[in-house]
Formats: C-alpha cells, sequence, structure tokens
C-alpha cells in the first residue's frame, strides 16, 4: 500500500475535527478583568491598596488556579501515627495546598487589614484580596479567614496577643509541625460545634479544668469534643468549653508549653460534599492545654466577633463564586457557537448571562459595602451598628443565591459545566458550604431580628442606609416603605422572618447600585428584583435591559 492509499484509508476512519470549543481561560487576569470590582474598590475606600490587590489578580488567574486543582483532586490524608506506634495526629496536604497557602499569606490575606489598620479601607482592600484568594480555590480559605478573624479575640488578653499576633500577623507561611513559638509564622482555627448542640452552642458539654488558678490568660485543661474542628493543622484553635462560671473562651495551641504534642486527638477528617482541598475534622480533648481569653463565662460574646469576621469572609466567598462561575459561563458563550450564531449572540442565552451578571454585580457591591463598614472607626457608632446587622443580612441572601448561580451557569456550558474537567463541578459543591458554615440561614435570620430588638442604632443604621438613594428609582421607594411598615409590624415576625431579610438583601443592593452612578444597570436592578418584572429563574429580564452593557461590564471582550 503506498502512502496516498494510506492516507486515504486514514481519513475514512478520522471521525471529527475538534472545533467549536472555547480555547482555555486560564491565564486570565480576574481582577483586570473586573471591572464591578474595580468599581467598588475605589468607591468603598480600598483604591489605595490596588497596587496589591492588582498583583494578586495576576497570579490567582494562573498558576494559582492550576494548583486549586490539584489541591481538589489530591484531598488531604489524616495520619494518626507514625511508623513506630507514635501518635501524632497529622494532615498531610498535597503540595499544591501549600502552594495556596503561602501565596495567600505572603500577599496578606489574613493579615492586610491589620498591618494597615491606620488607613482607612484596609478591611475593603483586604476584602478584594480575599475576593481573589477564593478563585483559586475555596478550601484553603478556611484557615487563611480564620487567622484573620482571630485577631480581635486574642487582643482582648494582652499577654496573649504579645506573644501570639507577630507570628499570626507575618506574611511567612510555615507548615511545619512545630510548637508555634519556633516557627516564622502562625494560623489560627475555631472549634466551637458539639454533637449535641450544633449552632446552639451554650449546650456545649466540653469541661475546662484550671490548672493552677482560675480566670483570664489562666492555664487550663479541657476534656470534651468538638463535632467540626475545621483546619486541624493550625498552630492554635479559639475554642468554647464550660467552666464553673459558664462557657468561657480559649486559646487552645497545638503543642504545650513545654513542646509536647496537646492531648487533641484527631478521630477522623469529615468526608465533606465539598471543600475537598481543607481539612476539616472532629476531635477529642484529652486534657487538652488552652489558656482563658476574656472573661470567664463569657465566651460567646468573646468569639463573637471572630464569628462576625467569618460570616463576612462567607459573603466574600460566595460572591467570589458567583464571580468565577460567571467568567466562565460568558468565555464559553463568547466562543461557542450554536444554531448558527455565537451562544453569546442568541437572544435567550443573552438573558441568562446578562442576568448573571446584574446578580454578581450587585453581590459584589453588598460585599464591599460590608466590608467597609466593618473598616469603621471604633468612635464610628452609625457605621458599626450597620456592620452589626447588614453582615447577616448579606450573608443569608448572597450565600443563599450562589448554589443556583453557580448551577446556572454550569447550564450555560451544557453537559461540559457538569464534568470534572470543568471547575463549574467543582464550584457547584462548594457552593452550598457559606450558607450552612457560621450559622445557616435562619440562624442569620435570627441575628437580624435579635440585633433589631436589642440594639436600636441597628434600626436606625439600616433605614439610614435604606433612604440614601431615595427618589433614585419608584420601585426601590416603595420597597423602602413597605419594609418600614413591615418590620414595624411584630405580629409573627420569626416566621416572615426570611422574606423580610430577603427584601432587605434586595433593596440595600439596589440602593449600592442607584448610588454607584450607572443608571442604566440600577434601573435593571430595580425593575427586575423590586418592581414584580422578573421570575424565579434567572434569565427573565425584560427586553428592555441592558443586556449587552451588562455583559460587557462583566467580562470586557
Amino acid at each position: 500500500m503506498n502512502a496516498a492509499e494510506r492516507s486515504s484509508l486514514a481519513e475514512r476512519f478520522y471521525t471529527h475535527r475538534v472545533d467549536n470549543q472555547p480555547p482555555p481561560l486560564v491565564p486570565y487576569d480576574p481582577y483586570d478583568t473586573d471591572l464591578p470590582l474595580r468599581e467598588a474598590l475605589a468607591r468603598e475606600g480600598g483604591a489605595w491598596g490596588e497596587r496589591e490587590v492588582a498583583a494578586y489578580g495576576k497570579q490567582i488567574g494562573g498558576e494559582l488556579m492550576e494548583a486549586g486543582r490539584l489541591a481538589n483532586e489530591n484531598k488531604p490524608k489524616l495520619r494518626q501515627f507514625d511508623a513506630y506506634g507514635q501518635r501524632i495526629d497529622e494532615v498531610e496536604f498535597h503540595p499544591a495546598y501549600h502552594q495556596l497557602m503561602a501565596a495567600s499569606v505572603r500577599h496578606g490575606v489574613p493579615s492586610f487589614a491589620w498591618r494597615h489598620a491606620d488607613r482607612s479601607g484596609a478591611h475593603v482592600a483586604r476584602a478584594a484580596l480575599s475576593y481573589l484568594d477564593y478563585m483559586a480555590d475555596q478550601g484553603h480559605c478556611c484557615p487563611v479567614t480564620m487567622t484573620y478573624a482571630s485577631v480581635p479575640v486574642i487582643r482582648q488578653q494582652p499577654e496573649l496577643a504579645a506573644a501570639w499576633l507577630p507570628r499570626i500577623l507575618s506574611t511567612d507561611y510555615d507548615p511545619r509541625c512545630l510548637p508555634a513559638w519556633e516557627k516564622t509564622g502562625n494560623t489560627i482555627g475555631m472549634g466551637m460545634t458539639e454533637k449535641q448542640g450544633g449552632s446552639d452552642v451554650r449546650s456545649n458539654t466540653t469541661k475546662a479544668y484550671p490548672v493552677g488558678s482560675r480566670g483570664p490568660g489562666k492555664l487550663y485543661e479541657l476534656v470534651g469534643h468538638k463535632w467540626f474542628y475545621s483546619a486541624p493543622m493550625c498552630d492554635a484553635h479559639l475554642v468554647l468549653a464550660q467552666t464553673d462560671g459558664g462557657l468561657s473562651c480559649f486559646l487552645l495551641p497545638r503543642y504545650t508549653p513545654d513542646g509536647v504534642l496537646n492531648a487533641v486527638r484527631i478521630q477522623r477528617l469529615k468526608d465533606k460534599l465539598g471543600d475537598w482541598s481543607n481539612a476539616s475534622s472532629e476531635v477529642e480533648f484529652c486534657g487538652a492545654a488552652a489558656w482563658m481569653v476574656g472573661e470567664e463565662g463569657r465566651g460567646v460574646a468573646t468569639i463573637l466577633e471572630m464569628v462576625s469576621l467569618t460570616r463576612q469572609d462567607c459573603l466574600i466567598g460566595s460572591a467570589s463564586l458567583m464571580r468565577q462561575a460567571l467568567a466562565q459561563a460568558l468565555h464559553h458563550a463568547r466562543h461557542r457557537s450554536a444554531f448558527g450564531k455565537r451562544l453569546v449572540e442568541q437572544p435567550l442565552m443573552k438573558n441568562v448571562l446578562a442576568d448573571l451578571a446584574l446578580e454578581s454585580e450587585a453581590a459584589v457591591a453588598l460585599t464591599m459595602r460590608v466590608a467597609r463598614a466593618v473598616d469603621s472607626s471604633p468612635r464610628d457608632a452609625a457605621e458599626r451598628a450597620f456592620a452589626r446587622i447588614a453582615t447577616a443580612i448579606a450573608k443569608y441572601w448572597v450565600c443563599k443565591r450562589a448554589p443556583a448561580f453557580v448551577n446556572e451557569a454550569q447550564e450555560c456550558l451544557g453537559g461540559a459545566g457538569y464534568v470534572e474537567e470543568s471547575v463549574l463541578a467543582r464550584l457547584y459543591r462548594q457552593a452550598p458550604l457559606n450558607s450552612i458554615w457560621e450559622g445557616c440561614g435562619n440562624i442569620q435570620c435570627l441575628d437580624v431580628l435579635r440585633a433589631l430588638s436589642r440594639e436600636p442604632a441597628t434600626r436606625d443604621a439600616l433605614f439610614a442606609e435604606l433612604g440614601m438613594a431615595a427618589g433614585g428609582h419608584p420601585a426601590l421607594d416603595a420597597a423602602v416603605a413597605r419594609l418600614a411598615a413591615d418590620y414595624a409590624d411584630t405580629d409573627s415576625l420569626e416566621s416572615r422572618c426570611r422574606a423580610l431579610v430577603e427584601r432587605t438583601a434586595l433593596a440595600l443592593q439596589a440602593v449600592l447600585l442607584v448610588r454607584a452612578g450607572n443608571q442604566a444597570v440600577a434601573a435593571a436592578f430595580c425593575e427586575s428584583r423590586l418592581a414584580g418584572a422578573y421570575g424565579m429563574a434567572f434569565g427573565t429580564l425584560p427586553p428592555t435591559a441592558p443586556m449587552d452593557a451588562l455583559i460587557e461590564r462583566a467580562l470586557p471582550a
């Protein structure tokens, strides 16, 4: 058979050419291509940190996206014993996980806000860093977030703060299994949840026994368990335990002061739906050494500031997931054709993509506004009150929207969005987590009611914010008026709280978009979310909506 005949035979079995497929999105710059994020960073006072944020964006959209894939494909493994039978309770991670952690710490995701605490907008810039960080991988963000959020709690105990904070605020990531004081940088975890209580931490049964004298800053031994003990390889955890004076807060290090592995026995790692790169564990405390932080019997109040900041990061994480899913969907639709047109040109698909873009822009606007409130000076009582209530409102709504949002983005890719080669499969597994972590939806709604009833300043701050766009759109004015009446009616308030919090979140997003100054975007949001011209699914914008402009703002061509 000659060459021509062989070529002809080969052609008979050549079944197809690979075409009509998008090129890889990576590498790309998730900061430079995100106009709503850049505008929100400037609007909320974090523009001075843009150089650091922009630098991290370039790294996130390249090598760290690949590290995120590897870290999730290679789950952490628990090593309870060494080859000689010695208890070591170590978690073994893939090198990609350590690469992600090192990048996060080096770029200041856990420390930036505290190292620049003298500058207004530090938490806003840090929120942008965290938003980008979450895009590469979600699991490693758990210990990063807890380390960031631990700072205000540890500061309540000056002697502990002096010893620990220099290492917590370090930009060195040190994964070695050594006592904290022998390392160049430390990470902090948290353990509150027990089997019998869940969100009701006051039912915790773990006991704390004083080693000598009792009280704040003193050493105790803890006996009990934690049902969720996140990131067990952290250098210390903030935990709750019962004393004679009531539920108290403790800093529990991985190693005791004499350099011995603390009596924290890891029972197993959680087999989770998503969050695969992160190790979540169940542990037993068998006389574990820990120092009391804050006043005895005030454990919940002591640790609440950490919880508030971790809730903020759940919000940031969900907004980031939505943004990453949107970027994947837009990229695919711009390169894939069907029925003679690119997908992005098909009227129904354009509506879906524009609607997702609008939802994502509203999510990032609310997220960065909450970060500015968190950033506020302790002397700014109104902003602190707004942070108190807006964090719960925003966490409830944005985290609830993420799973449906990511699923809709998957659908834009069809079957390709459902397979593991696509990042969307991982995002979809991850999407429900933030609505569960740090207080599920009901807890957030009850927290809103609690704030309104116990702290009247939160109501004043909330409605002052809602009033800042008065006259900006008739549907917004009507929504705010209705909210005022519905909150004033206390009959069956708890049972209808979810609906109220949802409508409050939508009104807050509308206010922020109106004040941001893009009238087309704000009008599209008000008319679709507040005026009733909107369906249950994404992709039901009215034909008059500025779909091309929304898509172009979301991911410039």
